[in-house]
């Protein structure tokens, strides 16, 4: 593909937390970031690279989110670029920054800087093709924090391939989705057809996530396009972005923070989609509804209730509306003992699924996350002690 990757260990944590993406040759790309106004240094120095859509390589460190750091936080996210930039011989300007992690922290600059004198020494002597040999599955297991997995996803577009690699499973709720997620393809792709292709996967898949309604302030959604493999089929290529922006999506739905099972909403017959996903969303992120599918308690009540939050959907009316769970209605025509026992028994599967029809018009939209366990309590309640 002509794309190298090395991930490394410079001891912010006790596994791996360091980790580059660099391609040979020049690379078309487009990039995505959080709308949290807390935005971390390294999406604000992103924002500022990634407007010229030709990122070459991306740097990630694990465990220090480097955000709310000051003017500091972003003077060591510019030495960050600008020294890996040096290193690859790459403009500091076509290098993004990827942080994540416990939020207030700096970065331990000495040890960094450390890092990277030697990761320079190793790669510009015999030792090359060793520091650049990581494989897709070591840089998403650099990225991780809290993931007790790491999340990569390949497809074929012609004779060009798109690998994706992706970490985040808490502060999972979009504005783009809470993670980072970077995409490479050797295809050629025009700068303006990237991007939309981009736009067009995240909305369908990223966007459609959620594991607890908190925007982190680090999200990064990044594809970078070498040319290598040439032009591939102009329809093709979106449907295999979106193929692998889903496939992440749902890796990382499962992953959620102490979830045990994957919950998906489904809400046809809206007034249009951005109404099937606001209703799909008061579902999926209800703390009772998440908890009822970890108990399997077949309480399908909770569902009308969320329904029901979308206090300003006037044209939703209670007498229109179905209520499923897989292929067992619930509402309106509500099951009797022995449906109730099957409900418990579908809501104790890996995958729950919860359909929705509005009666109103032709709007759809699925969403995705996962159940509320105590794990989750546990998870954050401890995450910096």
């Amino acid at each position: 593909m002509g794309f190298r990757a090395h991930s490394g260990r410079i001891g912010l944590r006790e596994a791996t937390d360091f980790s580059v993406i660099t391609s040979d040759r020049p690379c078309v790309s487009a990039a995505m970031f959080t709308k949290n106004r807390f935005a971390g240094a390294s999406v604000r120095l992103n924002r500022r690279h990634a407007g010229a859509q030709r990122t070459r390589a991306v740097v990630t460190l694990a465990r220090i989110a480097n955000v709310a750091t000051g003017d500091e936080g972003d003077r060591n996210a510019v030495e960050i670029v600008r020294r890996v930039g040096a290193l690859l011989g790459v403009p500091a300007e076509e290098v993004l920054v990827g942080s994540t992690g416990v939020i207030g922290w700096q970065y331990p600059m000495p040890r960094i800087r450390d890092y990277l004198d030697g990761f320079a020494a190793r790669s510009a002597g015999a030792e090359h093709a060793t520091a650049f040999s990581a494989r897709p599955v070591d840089v998403a297991t650099a990225m991780m924090t809290t993931d007790t997995r790491p999340k990569v996803s390949v497809r074929s577009v012609g004779k060009a391939s798109i690998v994706g690699v992706a970490k985040g499973v808490g502060m999972l709720e979009p504005d783009l989705a809470t993670m980072l997620v970077y995409l490479t393809t050797d295809a050629e792709v025009p700068r303006g057809e990237l991007n939309d292709a981009l736009h067009a996967a995240v909305a369908e898949t990223f966007n459609c996530l959620s594991v607890d309604t908190d925007t982190s302030t680090s999200d990064t959604v990044v594809v970078l396009a070498n040319g290598a493999a040439g032009p591939v089929d102009g329809a093709g290529f979106p449907s295999a972005l979106r193929d692998v922006c889903m496939d992440l999506t749902l890796q990382l739905a499962r992953d959620g923070e102490g979830a045990t099972k994957l919950l998906q909403v489904e809400v046809r017959g809206a007034r249009d989609d951005a109404q099937a996903k606001r209703v799909a969303k008061s579902v999926l992120n209800s703390p009772l509804v998440k908890t009822a599918v970890h108990g399997a308690d077949p309480n399908w009540g909770r569902v009308v209730m969320a329904i029901g939050k979308c206090s300003e959907d006037t044209d939703i009316e209670p007498g229109r509306v179905t209520v499923s769970f897989g292929d067992l209605e619930v509402y309106p025509s509500q099951p009797d003992e022995a449906g109730l026992a099957r409900l418990s028994k579908l809501m104790t599967a890996d995958d729950v699924t919860i359909g929705i029809g509005l009666g109103i018009a032709a709007g759809r939209s699925t969403v995705y996350g996962c159940d509320l366990s105590a794990g989750y309590v546990r998870i954050n309640a401890d995450y910096t002690t």
